[in-house]
C-alpha cells in the first residue's frame, strides 16, 4: 500500500507544477577573468570570439566581419544563410552600428574553448509557453570553429521562427 501513496504523491508533485521550479543561470561577474586561459591558442581562440561578438555582433560592425569571419563561414542557425556576406546581410536588418563596448552586454555566463571550439553561454529570458505573461530564464549557446585564425562555423539553440 505504502508504494501506491509514493505513486499518487508523485503524480500530484509533477502535475501541480513544483517541478518546474529552477536555480536562474547568473551572468559572470567578470568577463575578462573567463579570457584567461594557460594555453595560449585557447587563449587567443577566445578573445578572438569575444571581441566578434562585441564588435560585429552586439555593436553591429559588419565592416569587421572580415576580419574575424571565413569568406565561407557555415552558419547552422535554421534562420540564416551560410557565408560571411549572408551574415552581413542577415545582420544589417537589425540596424546601423553602435557604440563598442568594453564587454558583452548580453548576461555572459561562461566561454569554454577545447581544441578548435569556443562556447558562449549566455541567461536568457523567455515566455512561459503556457502562460506568457510569465517568463523563465535558461541558458543560450552559441558555439564556433576556429580554423586559421577566423570564425569557420558557428552553431546555437535557436529554433525555426
Amino acid at each position: 500500500m505504502s508504494r501506491l501513496i509514493y505513486v499518487i504523491l508523485a503524480g500530484i508533485l509533477l502535475s501541480s507544477g513544483a517541478m518546474t521550479a529552477q536555480i536562474p543561470p547568473k551572468p559572470h561577474p567578470n568577463q575578462h577573468e573567463l579570457l584567461e586561459s594557460e594555453n595560449e591558442q585557447l587563449e587567443q581562440n577566445k578573445k578572438l570570439v569575444y571581441n566578434f561578438w562585441r564588435k560585429v555582433v552586439e555593436a553591429r560592425h559588419l565592416d569587421l566581419a572580415k576580419e574575424y569571419m571565413k569568406e565561407d563561414y557555415i552558419q547552422h542557425n535554421p534562420n540564416a544563410e551560410t557565408g560571411r556576406q549572408a551574415f552581413i546581410d542577415f545582420f544589417s536588418r537589425f540596424g546601423e552600428p553602435q557604440p563598442i563596448q568594453q564587454e558583452i552586454q548580453w548576461p555572459l555566463i561562461n566561454i569554454v574553448a577545447e581544441g578548435d571550439i569556443v562556447v558562449l553561454s549566455f541567461a536568457r529570458e523567455f515566455p512561459v509557453p503556457e502562460d506568457t505573461s510569465k517568463t523563465y530564464t535558461t541558458t543560450w549557446f552559441d558555439m564556433f570553429r576556429i580554423e586559421d585564425g577566423k570564425i569557420a562555423e558557428h552553431w546555437d539553440s535557436a529554433r525555426m521562427r
